[in-house]
Formats: C-alpha cells, sequence, structure tokens
C-alpha cells in the first residue's frame, strides 16, 4: 500500500506532443506510492509524445469531472499549447482549484493555469521561456524560476529534468 492509496489524479495531455518524461515520470511517482492515475486529452485518441512514447487516454477531457479527483495534473511539451485558449482546460482548472484540490502544470503548462486565472497572486514557476515566463506573469504569478513551486495546492515545475520532484510534490500535497 502506498502513502496516496484511494487518491485520484487526473492527469492530461495533448492530443500530440506531449514530453514524455513529464508524463511517464511524475505518473510512476504518483503510482509507486499507491495514486490511481486517469488520462485525459481533448480528443481522448492516442497521443505519441516528444520523444516518441506512446499514451492512451482514458477519457476525453470535456467528460471529465473535476469534482471526482483529489488532483489536477497538465503534462507539458509543446504540444499543451493547445490547452492556452482552452474554455474546457480552464474550466476544469478552476472547479478543480474551486474544491480546495491539487492543480499541478510543469513545462511551459504552468501557462494554461495563468490563462485559467488560477496562479494569480501565486508563487509559480514554468519553463524558462520569455514567452512562458511571461505568461506566468501576466497571470498574475510570482515567477521563481524554481525547478518545482509549491505554493498551497497550486504545484507547477519548469520541465522534464524537474518530472520526479514534480511527482513527488504531488504525492506530498495528497499526503
Amino acid at each position: 500500500m502506498g502513502r496516496i492509496s484511494g487518491k485520484r489524479i487526473l492527469m492530461i495531455i495533448a492530443p500530440a506532443k506531449f514530453r514524455d518524461e513529464e508524463l511517464f515520470e511524475t505518473r510512476r511517482v504518483i503510482e509507486k506510492q499507491g495514486g490511481r492515475v486517469t488520462l485525459a486529452s481533448s480528443n481522448g485518441k492516442p497521443s505519441t509524445g516528444m520523444l516518441g512514447g506512446e499514451a492512451v487516454p482514458d477519457v476525453k477531457l470535456s467528460d471529465v469531472d473535476p469534482e471526482d479527483f483529489d488532483a489536477v495534473v497538465f503534462v507539458g511539451g509543446g504540444g499543451s499549447e493547445v490547452y492556452f485558449d482552452d474554455p474546457t482546460a480552464h474550466k476544469v482548472a478552476k472547479i478543480a482549484k474551486g474544491s480546495g484540490k491539487a492543480v499541478c502544470a510543469i513545462c511551459i503548462a504552468p501557462s494554461i493555469l495563468a490563462n485559467a486565472g488560477i496562479l494569480e497572486g501565486k508563487n509559480a514557476t514554468v519553463w524558462k521561456g520569455d514567452k512562458y515566463v511571461g505568461l506566468v506573469k501576466k497571470g498574475g504569478a510570482k515567477y521563481t524560476g524554481e525547478p518545482v513551486t509549491v505554493d498551497g495546492q497550486v504545484i507547477t515545475a519548469n520541465g522534464p529534468t524537474s518530472a520526479k520532484k514534480f511527482g513527488v510534490a504531488i504525492v506530498k500535497a495528497l499526503m
């Protein structure tokens, strides 16, 4: 039995070009501690990561009820830009935050949280590109530049090299 047995985690990937480590390493850490991961994407079809990994979503994002989960995790990678201005992704993040759930994003995906209004007044990190740092700041966050930043129930990470630490931070938030 893991430390977060019974906890349900929704991981949202892009329909293409998610970042492999950010899905697979983070998921491995969560599942090793007993978390139950449900994978979602906007089209619900199999997706290929930027490094060639394959992932088959369990559900379409539009069919998700964030109330059914203890945490919502947006996986980064170039493809995650499809969610930057996606009303369904923003709704899922807002409902999760409003219900006190952990709302998490890695790589460029914190930009989704910023655009959804989740990062207002929060400390956050993001992939170090000017575009993404700018989006996070525009969303009202204080950019930390750290590998992983935890501010209450909002957890952000800066990219694939932080995937394992990101997973550990999510597990700690759910304990």
